[in-house]
């Protein structure tokens, strides 16, 4: 743990700042429960209800979530990420495809231009783990799999902005990639042009296999027809989706 001792004016500002820095450099991981009240308030040599109210800020924020008798979690990194993670968990699953193929077409474009070597090779890694996935069957490993793939994507374009902010979309997107994964059992999309464009540096390649994929995520996850508020038409029995459809 890298708290430090406060010593400044502030108190609750200062503890709000420490708790902020621990839970943005993944000392306490996202789902991950932080220290009890007790040992925040010896670590800082503050009062408990000057720790009190700063977990009181932050779950307010949304980076944290107390749960009674049982103890307090790490609920996002940032005030950003609990901002889009509350707008998103309320969000259609064709807006969250949406704003995701927005997102990572213009990563691969910016990746194409911008990588290293290790950049290139972090991504073929992904792409490997991405393909054993999907062959082995273990759906839970090909979501985590899937994501890190483009993870890797997205961090090749040394934007730090769009980093960030694709981090913080990640739990949707983790959400995303499983509904698209339980209509995608039979029709996986291949990333491969995806990775070959980037390494070679084709910006408008990368551009275009991008865009097809994540346009085909998004035609089969969703019916052509969908408007968020307006109801479906259910699909023909037999079809993906539809009564009588394979498991």
């Amino acid at each position: 743990m890298t708290l430090r001792t406060t010593r400044r004016s502030s108190l609750v500002d200062q503890v709000i700042d420490q708790l902020r820095d621990e839970i943005a450099n993944g000392v306490w991981p996202v789902g991950g429960k932080i220290p009890p009240e007790p040992v925040l308030s010896e670590t800082l040599g503050v009062g408990r209800n000057t720790v009190r109210e700063a977990v009181r800020a932050l779950t307010h924020a949304g980076l944290l979530d107390s749960r009674q008798g049982d103890g307090t979690y790490v609920r996002a990194t940032s005030e950003l990420s609990g901002a889009v993670r509350r707008r998103l968990e309320k969000a259609e699953l064709i807006e969250i495809l949406e704003v995701r193929r927005g997102l990572e077409v213009e990563a691969a474009r910016l990746a194409a231009t911008r990588r290293t070597d290790a950049d290139t090779a972090a991504i073929a890694v992904a792409l490997a783990r991405r393909d054993a996935a999907w062959t082995a069957g273990e759906h839970a490993a090909f979501v985590e799999a899937d994501l890190a793939f483009h993870t890797a994507v997205v961090e090749a374009t040394h934007n730090r902005v769009l980093t960030d902010l694709y981090r913080d979309f990640s739990t949707a997107l983790r959400a995303s990639i499983g509904a698209a994964g339980d209509l995608l059992r039979h029709a996986d999309v291949p990333h491969g042009p995806i990775a070959r464009a980037i390494e070679a540096g084709d910006a408008e390649a990368a551009t275009r296999a991008t865009h097809a994929c994540l346009d085909q995520i998004l035609d089969s996850a969703v019916p052509e027809t969908a408007v968020p508020g307006v109801p479906e038409t259910p699909p023909p029995v037999g079809t993906p989706g539809g009564a009588g459809a394979a498991p």
